[in-house]
């Protein structure tokens, strides 16, 4: 790193090598993150995994975003889910049904079809009761392979499977035939699709609109003398120069379609196949959860609150809005937002606000450490108060309920506060408080200091304050001094001018 203001390009090749990498560790990754302003992750492919390059260090850099590749992998990605045009149907290649049975459930919810082509294929032959060589059943597949035969028939589509087989002796490599599904011998090995089966699937598909193949036509034992692959990838790529929405997944799909096909601006690829079988599963992608992602946010602040040009207050970590609709009913000349990462929380807060006829509150389910800025600075009034209360209340380790506050939302919140706004900070922790404190006081661009004393920087136990200010208490300060805990509590001050 120390040449790193030298160099024009800095390049770090084989992260994975480093255990912290992998740990997703944060000192790692304040070193990777050293000297850096803006993150720019470009890394589709890892997007998956937890990585202290592509999580961690998000932390340490003013701003993190998804980068040109990544971000038309992630529209295609988000167009490959959606069932717009139908008929739909899936092509599943590769194996581990059993891993991947949350995938092809969605998968199985969404389009009108599926056909297996690679391992899979045999999990289902199996499940249907058809004989099938031992060597090629995968351990705890079969029920998961019932379970969406059963999903399936339930939404009335069909599941395709293989017919025929290429299969190679397995004491005579350069013996091949064909065989049906169900009488694969014992010493024969399949290799390829059978021409039966690339006829039955021809035939379904030429009647597609939309058509998704993910997964690679590959078996235990592979032979350059017979070319399934290109056949689906020819028939694949004359679909998409008519009218059908083609996506490929995955490198070996990929490859084929670029070798086989001269429509490639026709279909969608995405190389990293790991990522989509991970979205379909319905899990996060930490690697794009970690940036500003799709924002800035595309509110309409008049339909939010009956006079958007009010001052507005906002809660970040808002919890379950006790404290900021408490606020909302005692203040009708303010416009309260409540910013908290836990959908179900805010879904409740909504309904709170809605029912209560609440029109000078809402709530947005984000994460406020990455969204503040984007979110803020579209707001057509003045901020002129931001309170963080009991952040990220971790019980098992409470010296860890600060992270949330990073020196990216501090600035943010520096510069879209009002002249003489306010942040009030809390906590049941003194640590936490005091740390708070020390991160508005060293990224807020010597525009903070202590309420009531603009010279006082420093505190002590007398300047704590005894009571809160709004006399509106969140669920947690409540929780706190109905146990007979203390609460440490500031509010600073935003001064006109850097000291």
């Amino acid at each position: 790193m120390e040449v790193l203001n030298k160099a024009d390009i800095f390049l770090l090749e084989n992260l994975s090598d480093f255990k912290e990498e992998v740990a997703n560790c944060l000192n790692f990754a304040e070193v990777l993150s050293s000297g850096v302003d803006i993150f720019v992750n470009d890394s589709f492919s890892l997007s998956h995994k937890i990585l202290a390059s592509t999580v961690a260090v998000a932390r340490f850099c003013s701003a993190h975003v998804v980068g040109f590749h990544s971000e038309e992998s992630l529209d295609q990605l988000r167009k490959a889910a959606d069932a717009n045009r139908k008929p739909y149907i899936a092509i599943v290649g590769g194996g581990n049904l059993y891993d991947k049975a949350a995938a092809l459930h969605f998968l199985a919810s969404k389009c009108d079809g599926l056909v297996f082509i690679g391992m899979m294929s045999f999990q289902i032959l199996h499940a249907l009761g058809y004989s099938v060589p031992s060597s090629l059943i995968e351990p705890k597949a079969h029920k998961a392979a019932e379970d969406i035969i059963h999903f399936a028939h339930d939404r009335n589509i069909p599941i395709l499977y293989p017919k025929d087989f290429w299969c190679v002796n397995d004491h005579r490599p350069n013996q091949m035939e064909v065989l049906p599904a169900h009488g694969i011998m014992h010493g024969w090995s399949p290799v390829d699709l059978g021409p039966r089966s690339l006829d039955e699937i021809n035939s379904l598909l030429i009647k597609c609109k939309k058509i998704i193949w993910i997964g690679p036509l590959k078996f235990k034992l592979s032979s350059t003398c017979v070319d399934g692959v290109s056949k689906l990838a020819q028939i694949l790529g004359e679909l998409s120069k008519q009218t059908c929405d083609v996506t490929v997944v995955g490198n070996m799909a990929c490859k084929a379609i670029m070798m086989e096909s001269s429509s490639l601006l026709d279909c969608n690829m995405i190389e990293s196949a790991s990522v989509v079988w991970e979205f379909f599963k319905g899990r996060k992608l930490p690697g794009i959860m970690a940036l500003d992602r799709a924002y800035p946010f595309e509110i309409d602040w008049s339909s939010v609150y009956n006079d958007p040009a009010q001052p507005l207050v906002v809660d970040i970590g808002s919890g379950n809005g006790l404290f900021l609709l408490g606020m909302a009913r005692r203040r009708k000349d303010l416009n309260f937002l409540g910013l908290e990462i836990n959908k179900k929380l805010v879904r409740r807060c909504l309904d709170s606000v809605h029912q209560s006829s609440i029109w000078n509150g809402h709530f947005i389910s984000t994460n406020a450490t990455t969204t503040f800025r984007s979110i803020v600075s579209s707001y057509p009034g003045e901020l002129v108060l931001v309170s963080i209360q009991c952040p990220n209340p971790d019980f098992n380790n409470p010296e860890h309920r600060w992270r949330m506050l990073q020196r990216s939302l501090v600035e943010a919140v520096t510069d879209l506060l009002a002249q003489d706004g306010k942040v009030f900070l809390q906590s049941d922790v003194e640590e936490v408080a005091v740390r708070m404190k020390e991160l508005f006081l060293k990224y807020g661009k010597g525009r903070f200091t202590l309420s009531g004393d603009r010279s006082n920087t420093k505190i002590d136990k007398e300047a704590w304050l005894k009571e809160n200010p709004f006399r509106v208490r969140s669920d947690w300060e409540q929780h706190v001094l109905d146990r007979g805990a203390p609460m440490y509590r500031l509010m600073l001050s935003k001064s006109p001018n850097a000291e």
